[in-house]
């Protein structure tokens, strides 16, 4: 992925979303033949020339400053994961930090014991590239049981994007599916020389028909709670209240629970679910 064309589409699709009426910029009578502010009205908001926007948009102006990218992230009105990835497309970092290990991705025995603890409720751990690194049995039942899969193929985003499964089981799947699309891209900004992800990236453009549209819309988002609803063919309706915590001493884990009311429908549900497939005892 060529990092001045992410750099321009990025920024091209971030000032079109923004209407001189937000940025609080006043009506200057000329006629725009594009949505959103042009390339001058940025610059003036950010406290650059138009020049050295210009350069920078087309990825012809080096590294700029952390006060210029923090400009322009004001100017734009970019949210937290827009930032973060503005951050990573413009800014320098020590090669260590941009490559990505060839070594495969381990789960410390801590966290294993902590999804068995929170059994009553779907947990799992993503590494890079949303790779479910582990998932305790409530998660197996509820999403898709991915400790059966071969290694390589244990991916939320492939679940997601890929299993028809999926598109019945997940609740507003349209959404969720773009929403993994845009952590995919966040991912892509961070680690552009990530060859597995653009392996990744091919599979899912080759397999989902909409993925295309949401890659090219250059969304980015770093998921950190939420709700989620699924429709599990014993259980019925399930609603979770999901929380997304970076793992503390290793950046490119982030622990997933999906939470219940206790008492709520969904809390019976997975009761339910649990003694339906808990393994027969031993004699």
């Amino acid at each position: 992925m060529e990092r001045s064309r992410e750099i321009a589409d990025f920024l091209r699709g971030r000032r079109a979303a923004i209407s001189p009426d937000l940025a609080g910029l006043p009506d200057d009578g000329r006629a725009r033949r594009v949505p959103g502010l042009r390339r001058d009205e940025v610059a003036r908001l950010a406290g650059v020339s138009t020049e050295y926007y210009t350069r920078l948009e087309q990825g012809r102006a080096g590294h700029p400053s952390a006060e210029v990218v923090a400009a322009l992230a004001g100017a734009l009105r970019l949210d937290a994961s827009e930032r973060e990835h503005l951050a990573d497309l413009l800014l320098p970092a020590p090669g260590a930090a941009r490559r990505v290990p060839n070594r495969p991705q381990r789960v410390r025995p801590g966290l294993h014991l902590m999804l068995e603890t929170l059994g009553r409720v779907p947990a799992f751990v993503l590494g890079r590239r949303t790779d479910v690194l582990a998932s305790n049995p409530p998660a197996r039942a509820v999403l898709t049981d991915f400790e059966a899969l071969p290694a390589p193929r244990r991916n939320l985003a492939r679940y997601y994007l890929l299993d028809p499964e999926a598109r019945e089981r997940v609740g507003d799947w349209e959404r969720i599916a773009a929403e993994t699309v845009a952590m995919l891209r966040l991912e892509a900004g961070r680690h552009p020389d990530d060859r597995r992800l653009a392996d990744l990236v091919g599979e899912l453009t080759l397999g989902c028909p909409e993925f295309s549209t949401w890659w090219n819309d250059h969304k980015v988002l770093r998921r950190t709670h939420g709700d989620k609803r699924y429709v599990h063919p014993v259980a019925g309706e399930l609603h979770f209240s999901y929380e997304s915590f970076q793992v503390p001493g290793d950046t490119e884990q982030t622990l997933c629970v999906y939470n219940v009311e206790p008492g709520s429908a969904t809390a019976d549900a997975l009761r339910l679910l649990s003694s339906w497939t808990a393994p027969a005892p031993t004699r």
